[in-house]
């Protein structure tokens, strides 16, 4: 069997602000997307990898890391990690522009 990914519209690159979270549902997963400081785009799961659990939309972006809002810990957007000394992962997805329209394939 093959699993085959799907490409999501998620909006135009304008519709995401700078270092600003934005959530979005495409298919069945609520994602987080970020666009930092060099215009780069990041889509990660909107759920912490904390035992706890929780939101990272409203997260504080810096560079290509997220410092979630309710522990603190600090996410490498481009990989999913979770630096040390904390430890996890969080779910990324790949970005893609068509001209202005911004895609994420689940």
């Amino acid at each position: 069997m093959q699993l085959t990914k799907q490409d999501y519209v998620v909006g135009a690159i304008q519709d995401f602000l700078l270092q600003i979270g934005r959530v979005v549902i495409a298919g069945n997963v609520e994602l987080a997307i970020f666009r930092t400081s060099d215009d780069a785009i990041y889509a990660v799961e909107n759920r912490n990898p904390h035992p706890k659990g929780g939101p990272l939309a409203e997260g504080i972006v810096s560079g290509h890391y997220l410092y979630d809002p309710l522990y603190d810990w600090k996410i490498d957007l481009r990989t999913g990690e979770v630096q040390a000394p904390d430890h996890g992962k969080v779910a990324t997805y790949p970005v893609t522009f068509d001209g202005q329209t911004v895609k994420v394939s689940l």
